[in-house]
């Protein structure tokens, strides 16, 4: 009998029996996915739309209730367009760039996360994570009409697994009782207590923090600023930290610092944090409790994130703290990074050997993660009376010393990883261009004649050319490759110039399926770039 873990808030894949549960043999499927949240379904659209069959098992049959992640960096929205479902997130979701600091009542410090113009997508939109997950699962069922071999199971849980030399054999329960099938290759998506990780007798390494946090997710028409509002020692709740900001359907993200010695019962009643809510938002204001819950977090990573041939993304993989937006971000990043390797390598066009570098990436991309969200809490939860004393002198100098605002931590935000000592990069052979898009790094939006940069490269490898020229059939290790070919006349704003140029006249740039930089030239050399290519898909 297949548990119910938590109430959904829509149901998007009821159960339905299928022909494997009667097989007489376990059926072979290239791609199973263990797990339906935004990761796991994010990686099924990506795959699917690559042409590889995919399976995804969920032990529910649609999205958990409860708004939980809500905020999405620039660099999952762009991830999303990719996907064909970043509109819909936009169109719904609430989009802010700017944030606020207050120290008591006092403003001491003011941010824009997104301070340059030339970008299609905002730096931010809060979006409740039902929603998130309901906009991919749409895509999928569209993608699915249009002929993309992906399968979605409700109510499948897998219960063991079994690794061989060429697949994985694993045991999945159902309303109608157990059967077997088979993968060549398992992706866990299955979150924090990823049963797939504890059946495997894998763990985390890191540390747990030791405070308390009240989400309050309250319904309420207010004249309040979409705006990211964050508070130390609030008059509401003294010694500790708030956060407010909005979300669609005039729900608003209420955060409170609790500290580690609670009772967690009391805390919970809802009189009580009606009270909370009362005095952070001022009295009078009627509101609607639509959400509540208390949490500890932990910023912790597996050793590893390939295992012969299950591989692990997204929670399943790697934990932090919620100050920056870098769980469900990061997440994104790691499907991102893992989908076009799989599918590279499920068509023949690239080793097995390659997904080792969706480890040796993505355990990086992690590692920052975690060192940007323990300094964050850090900051929010000093450890000690160094961290104390150096949180507040760092709050005593912002108000009038611009040296000190870098220094306020209330959550550094998500930003793309660049893979600087990624084996697959390519050596820079552009001298005097911009940092921002050598090899490794993810390419930045731009405005062009026909719209924006991003939305013209290709589902595959790209060769983009500014002011320079390319061959009329270009294939790069004997596979096609999308030429994209811009001029000055291209660049209206100065952008492309900026942030792809510098001080270069030309450039060749090759960027990867996942939108990250292979390598750069000032011209073309087939030979080179072939080399390169070659190197991307990790047979150099």
């Amino acid at each position: 009998m297949v548990a119910v873990r938590y109430q959904t808030a829509f149901k998007l894949y009821p159960y339905e029996k299928v022909a494997d549960q009667e097989a007489a043999a376990p059926s072979r499927h290239p791609v199973v996915i263990v797990g339906g949240g935004p990761i796991g379904m994010g990686l099924a659209l990506d795959l699917g739309k690559k042409g590889v069959p995919c399976l995804v098992l969920d032990d529910h049959d649609g999205v958990g209730r409860g708004s939980r992640a809500i905020c999405f960096a620039k660099r999952t929205l762009e991830i999303c367009d990719r996907l064909g479902c970043g509109d819909p997130m936009v169109e719904k979701g609430v989009v802010w760039n700017v944030g606020r600091v207050y120290r008591d009542e006092k403003e001491v410090y003011t941010f824009n996360l997104l301070p340059e113009d030339g970008h299609k997508r905002p730096a931010f939109i809060n979006l409740q994570q039902p929603y998130f997950e309901q906009f991919i699962v749409e895509e999928i069922r569209r993608a699915q009409a249009a002929g993309a071999p992906i399968e979605i199971r409700g109510k499948n849980c897998v219960t063991a697994l079994t690794q061989h030399g060429d697949h994985v054999a694993l045991e999945v329960d159902t309303p109608d009782g157990p059967y077997q099938l088979e993968a060549d290759y398992l992706v866990a998506c299955d979150g924090a207590s990823s049963p797939t990780r504890a059946m495997m007798g894998l763990d985390f390494e890191g540390r747990v923090f030791e405070d308390n946090f009240l989400i309050a997710d309250i319904k309420m028409k207010a004249e309040f600023p979409v705006e990211r509002r964050f508070w130390f020692d609030p008059p509401f709740n003294r010694g500790e930290t708030a956060l407010l900001h909005k979300q669609p359907d005039d729900v608003w993200r209420l955060d409170f610092q609790l500290g580690w010695d609670i009772d967690r019962e009391a805390e919970l009643k809802p009189e009580r944090i009606s009270e909370r809510v009362s005095a952070m938002i001022g009295e009078g204001i009627e509101f609607e409790l639509v959400w509540t819950s208390i949490y500890t977090f932990r910023c912790c990573t597996m050793k590893d994130y390939r295992h012969d041939r299950v591989l692990f993304a997204g929670d399943a993989a790697h934990q932090v703290s919620p100050f920056g937006a870098r769980g469900a971000n990061g997440g994104m990043q790691d499907i991102d990074n893992l989908g076009w390797k799989l599918a590279a390598v499920v068509h023949g066009d690239a080793d097995d050997t390659l997904l080792n570098s969706y480890h040796e990436e993505r355990k990086y991309g992690a590692m920052e993660n975690i060192k940007n969200s323990s300094r964050s809490a850090d900051f929010l939860t000093p450890r000690n009376p160094a961290h104390t004393l150096f949180r507040d002198a760092v709050l005593d100098l912002v108000e009038e010393h611009d040296f000190a605002r870098p220094l306020v931590n209330s959550g550094r935000l998500s930003m793309p990883c660049t893979y600087d000592d990624s084996s697959l990069n390519t050596l820079d052979a552009l001298p005097n261009a911009p940092a921002r898009s050598r090899p490794g790094s993810a390419c930045s939006d731009a405005p062009v004649a026909d719209g924006f940069l991003l939305a013209q490269l290709g589902a595959g490898f790209t060769v983009l050319a500014i002011n320079a020229e390319l061959p009329a059939d270009l294939t790069l290790d004997g596979a096609a490759v999308t030429p994209v070919i811009l001029t000055s006349a291209d660049n209206p704003t100065g952008a492309l110039q900026e942030r792809y140029l510098g001080d270069a006249k030309s450039a060749i740039y090759l960027i990867r399926p996942d939108q990250h930089v292979v390598g750069r030239w000032a011209d073309f050399d087939e030979t080179l770039v072939a080399a390169a290519m070659t190197r991307a898909l990790g047979k150099a």
